[in-house]
């Protein structure tokens, strides 16, 4: 392997660490404030990459029915609540508001897909419209499957992802079907300096990896809602004395990670093949960072994912049929060392 090589292995590693990166962000903040192993963070990966496709090709995407029938599901829950046998004491406005957020948006979605020209609207529009219907899932996700358990275990909730995350598999096959697909580039732009070639795809995913980053940094540290997730994942039971609407973060949590992953597919989409379970490989490597980082450090996380993606690329130019080995035995010495050390990632936090 010359110098030139490596350069660009080096590239490569870094665009496909750029995403990982975004992706441990999410699988760390949804942990840190509910305790969850949000394995189908993935899927969401693969929703976002083969909606926006789908739209490209000229398809109704079906994500958008499984927007509103999820929705539905939701209300559904809230209203049984609110009226059941066992109903709860719930202020009117909660209803209104679940009433808008699970069966007015998505159905307002849904019919913006239906009548609008999808495959001819400008890309920006394409990447807008994909992130409205599969980022809700994220949210929605946690209202129906993880909510109910919310002072559960950390091993129940790890089972309730699992199960999560086959479901969205097998109807991500039904939607979408076993051909892979790759959506339009963003730029054709092609800046050659020395042995690399820049190319427009590779500079906005980073460019937007790192806008996203640190979006998310200013929302932590001057937002209010961005507050009461650091308090959250600080201390649950202190955040709740504190006046801090615990269900509540972790619906910001789950909306948040379902940003970042449908926005993760919309990245990734032009820059290789994709299948209905593509996701699940790409969110296990983000894990692979998270655990890096401990799932509680942002920046270690980060560069955790760098360190994925770097390993992966020069791993697949010198043993390509062992790479994805490589990458998952980068988690055996960080959980040796975490052990050894006495911090343990998966303990629950005694209250």
């Amino acid at each position: 392997m010359d110098a030139s090589i490596a350069l660009i292995l080096a590239q490569d590693g870094i665009t496909t660490g750029a995403v990982y990166a975004l992706l441990a962000v999410g699988l760390v903040l949804v942990f840190a404030v509910t305790r969850v192993i949000f394995i189908p963070q993935g899927e969401l990966v693969a929703y976002g990459a083969l909606t926006i496709a789908a739209m490209q090709a000229g398809q109704r995407p079906a994500t958008a029915w499984l927007l509103a029938i999820t929705g539905l599901a939701v209300l559904a829950k809230d209203l049984w609540g609110a009226f059941g046998p066992r109903r709860a004491q719930q202020a009117p406005g909660q209803l209104v508001r679940s009433l808008l957020a699970n069966l007015v948006l998505p159905l307002a979605i849904l019919a913006l897909t239906w009548f609008l020209p999808l495959q001819s609207l400008p890309l920006p529009a394409q990447a807008a419209l994909t992130l409205a219907i599969v980022a809700p899932l994220g949210p929605m996700m946690y209202r129906l499957a993880y909510e109910p358990l919310a002072n559960a275990s950390v091993l129940v909730l790890l089972i309730v992802s699992v199960a999560a995350h086959f479901m969205l598999l097998g109807l991500g096959l039904v939607m979408f079907g076993a051909e892979g697909v790759r959506s339009q580039s963003f730029s054709d732009l092609r800046i050659e300096v020395g042995p690399l070639m820049l190319t427009g795809q590779g500079l906005s995913v980073i460019g937007a990896s790192l806008l996203i980053m640190a979006a998310l940094s200013l929302f932590f540290a001057r937002t209010l809602p961005g507050k009461a997730l650091q308090a959250t994942a600080v201390n649950r039971l202190g955040a709740q004395l504190m006046g801090i609407e615990v269900a509540r973060t972790g619906q910001l949590a789950f909306l948040l990670a379902g940003l970042i992953g449908a926005f993760s597919g919309v990245l990734i989409g032009p820059v290789t093949t994709l299948y209905y379970d593509s996701g699940f490989l790409i969110g296990l490597k983000g894990f692979v960072a998270a655990i890096i980082g401990g799932l509680a450090s942002y920046p270690v996380a980060a560069a955790g994912a760098l360190l994925v993606g770097l390993i992966e690329a020069y791993a697949s130019f010198a043993a390509s049929a062992y790479k994805e080995v490589l990458v998952f035995t980068l988690i055996v010495p960080v959980l040796a060392w975490r052990s050894l050390a006495g911090h343990g990632l998966l303990e629950d936090e005694e209250e």
